[in-house]
This record gives C-alpha cells, sequence and structure tokens, in this order.
C-alpha cells in the first residue's frame, strides 16, 4: 500500500508541473481565485528580505541584500577627482548594475542583459533625484578636489524584482560607507592615508579620521503586478514572465501610511484600467 502511494503522489506531482509548464498564466489564475500565489504567500505580502553590511572587506562600503532567491551584492570605492567647473564644491557618483550569466538562465555568457541598463538608469536617477546624498559632502578642497564614488551592485540571483532588491543594496551600501582619511601632499595634492601608514602624517589631514556619509533621507521602492483585478507585491520572476502589468513605486522612508497610500494608488491604477 505505502508504494501505490508513493507512486500516486509522484504522478500527481509530475502532473500538476506538466499543467505549470504548459499553461503557466493558467495555473497561477486558479491560484489568484483562491486570493493565493504559487509559493503560498497571500497577494500583498512581500518575501522575506535580509541584509548583510560588510560584505566586500576591500570596499569603502558594501552590503549583501536579499528579497526572497534576488540576491544583490553592492559595494563603492571611493577615488579623489578634480570637481567640474560648474559644481566646484560637490563630488560625484557612478552607479553600475551588473547582470552576469550566473544570475538567471535568461542572460547568456558574451550578451548583455537587457534588463541591466534599465535597472542602472533608475538607481541613478532615483539615488541623485531623491536629495538622499549631499554631494557637497563629497567635496575635500573646492575646486581642487572631492570624492568620486563608485557604486558597482552586481546581481547573483535574479528572482524578479531587481529594482526593489538593487536599491535596497545600494542605500545600504551608503549607510555602512566610510569616507578614507586623507591629506595634502608637497604638491598640494589630496593623498589618500592608508592604514599602514598608523596615522603618521606628513601634512595636516584634510579630514582627520574616517567618517560615515550623512544620508538625509532613505529610498526604497515596491515593485507590484497588476493583472485583471488582482494586486501582487513582490512578484517572483515567473509572476513577471507571464503577467500584465509591472508597476515600481519609489517611496522615501516607506511608513505603513505610505504603504496605505500606495495601495489606494493602485487600486486607483486598476479602475482606470477596467474602464478604458
Amino acid at each position: 500500500m505505502g508504494s501505490t502511494n508513493t507512486s500516486g503522489d509522484l504522478s500527481s506531482e509530475m502532473e500538476v508541473d506538466a499543467f505549470r509548464r504548459l499553461f503557466p498564466l493558467h495555473f497561477h489564475e486558479r491560484h489568484l481565485l483562491e486570493s493565493i500565489r504559487t509559493d503560498a504567500r497571500p497577494l500583498g505580502k512581500a518575501r522575506d528580505t535580509s541584509l548583510a553590511l560588510g560584505a566586500v572587506a576591500s570596499a569603502n562600503g558594501s552590503a549583501l541584500a536579499k528579497i526572497g532567491c534576488t540576491t544583490m551584492l553592492a559595494a563603492i570605492k571611493m577615488e579623489v577627482m578634480t570637481p567640474t567647473t560648474e559644481s566646484p564644491d560637490e563630488g560625484c557618483i557612478v552607479i553600475d548594475f551588473h547582470m552576469p550569466p550566473i544570475c538567471s538562465p535568461i542572460v547568456r555568457p558574451g550578451r548583455p542583459a537587457e534588463a541591466a541598463p534599465v535597472v542602472s538608469k533608475q538607481l541613478s536617477d532615483t539615488i541623485l533625484s531623491s536629495g538622499m546624498i549631499d554631494l557637497k559632502e563629497l567635496s575635500l578642497v573646492s575646486g581642487k578636489a572631492a570624492w568620486m564614488a563608485y557604486l558597482d551592485i552586481y546581481c547573483l540571483d535574479a528572482d524578479g524584482a531587481l529594482f526593489d532588491a538593487a536599491l535596497l543594496s545600494a542605500v545600504a551600501a551608503f549607510s555602512h560607507l566610510e569616507i578614507p582619511v586623507v591629506s595634502l601632499n608637497d604638491d598640494g595634492r589630496v593623498v589618500v592615508v592608508s592604514d599602514e601608514d598608523g596615522g603618521k602624517l606628513d601634512k595636516e589631514a584634510v579630514n582627520k579620521e574616517k567618517r560615515k556619509l550623512k544620508l538625509s533621507s532613505v529610498s526604497f521602492s515596491l515593485t507590484c503586478i497588476l493583472h485583471k483585478n488582482y494586486i501582487l507585491a513582490d512578484p517572483t520572476a515567473e509572476e513577471e514572465s507571464i503577467m500584465e502589468t509591472l508597476m515600481t513605486v519609489d517611496c522615501v522612508a516607506l511608513t505603513r501610511q505610505r504603504v496605505k497610500e500606495l495601495q489606494k494608488i493602485l487600486n486607483e491604477a486598476i479602475s482606470d484600467m477596467e474602464v478604458d
């Protein structure tokens, strides 16, 4: 009897898997009728999120962020640059988003992922326009020297909501960032003081100790799928690939009240779609 039940269970699992592969949208919609998703989440529930700071020892700031299986590694390296004449008292931030072939079966070796430049631009627009970082904080010597912060984000596992996880890792990396100590040499150039120098400086330091970068706000985002009359928060890669409309909303210091407002906006958007 035990072997018969085992054989029956296996056969049922194979039938369900075959149905899911052949008719993925119908498979998901049958779950939505019960107000549940294929991973057993309620429609509005996001996946578990985790953060680990200092994931890259050689970086000035770094973080590993996970939303469900979606995994992002963010690292920041600081370099001294000459500021532009238009902004002599400001530093600069350069952001690159990378999707290596290991992150997803749809990313092929030797071919750039289509989503990479889109996410990279979204990150730049969000971080620079949110006012989260005051670029004047990156200034060293007016008109002569400022910090260039190179932020690289690597997608290690692309299982949906890429921008949400990438932004989370970027904010965490900036919160972990320590700005190095620098001094002026005999030529008047800014020199980064390494730990091997033991704090011995020939010239007075421009900044006397490592310091944290002040964040005036904290930016988050929430990606949702609008499918018929359903709202699915924090979609997986499978859900994104088969459903109708994807919407990402950027928020600053997300609160419960803001979540309610976001829900109202999404409901209004669905009503407008049904009217059209």
